[in-house]
């Protein structure tokens, strides 16, 4: 983008949308706290949701911080994508980020009775197996990744022309990816087996969508002004956080408006006065946010 005035509209842009994607995205986080806060009480919810989401968090969160401050990673980029030399991760993406780890920590703890003094189902109060599984796959698979940077990179990873520790921090972002993979499916299974989406909040989902379109469109916007497309592709995790939200608040509406649209109400409340609660990641899933 070679127009000054031009550049400067759509940096102006890029940083409006930014920060209407963390508006929305974060705006998501509260209704189910909130809720729970009301009804003093945690029931009918999965402890796996926001273990395995804490753990999505801070992962983003070291990702984002990294690329945004260190000079090491930033210099490795550069080489690797020397035409689009600065990365296109923003400091509306690490808010983002940093916030999601404080309100998914915020409800875990909601799950403590001694601390809120909430009604809690004692007997889900112990993380499934499958959600351990992705937790300390994910970790065990970061630990190799560091060893095979700090083993076979060159000069102990600084050098960016084999492994180096951009390597590892783009294998910690890819955690953030397959912990949101992994959350949406178990809600797009209920409601399927269900016939209804009764229980959850389409508030959410509006807002998850929106703020994955944002997300989406700040990321064409920055890769534009660089004048080189691979800004997309060199924000992996960004770029896979939007679609994927994407694809799943459109299964969600569809499910919503059109294919059990009014329907389950009854189904819901037998859930609740039946005490059905299941792990999030059980084949027949519960509530998610």
């Amino acid at each position: 983008m070679t127009d000054p005035s031009a550049e400067r509209l759509a940096n102006a842009v890029s940083r409006l949308l930014g920060w209407i994607y963390v508006a929305c995205w974060s705006a998501s986080f509260y209704p189910q706290p909130i809720y729970n806060y009301r009804r003093r009480s945690t029931y009918g919810l999965s402890i796996d949701f926001p273990v395995i989401n804490i753990l999505g968090f801070v992962t983003l969160t070291i990702s984002n911080a990294v690329f945004l401050y260190s000079p090491l990673i930033r210099a490795q980029y550069a080489y690797r994508n020397r035409i689009s030399p600065e990365p296109t991760v923003r400091f509306n993406d690490l808010a983002f980020a940093a916030h999601g780890v404080f309100m998914t920590c915020l409800s875990y703890t909601q799950f403590w009775p001694a601390l809120w003094g909430f009604k809690v189902d004692k007997r889900h109060q112990t993380v499934s197996r499958p959600a351990l599984g992705v937790t300390v796959g994910s970790l065990v698979g970061l630990g190799v990744v560091c060893m095979i940077v700090a083993l076979r990179g060159i000069d102990g990873g600084a050098e960016a022309s084999g492994w180096a520790w951009i390597d590892a921090i783009y294998a910690i972002g890819y955690v953030k990816l397959l912990v949101t993979f992994v959350k949406y499916i178990p809600q797009a299974w209920v409601n399927y087996k269900r016939k209804s989406t009764d229980g959850w909040t389409i508030l959410q989902i509006l807002l998850d969508l929106s703020g994955g379109v944002f997300s989406i469109m700040q990321l064409l916007i920055d890769s534009s002004l660089q004048g080189d497309w691979s800004g997309i592709t060199g924000n992996p995790v960004k770029l896979g956080l939007g679609n994927v939200s994407i694809f799943f608040d459109i299964i969600f509406i569809v499910q919503h408006f059109w294919l059990y649209r009014g329907s389950g109400a009854k189904k819901a409340s037998e859930d609740v006065l039946n005490g059905e609660q299941r792990p999030l990641l059980d084949q027949r899933g519960a509530e998610s946010v």
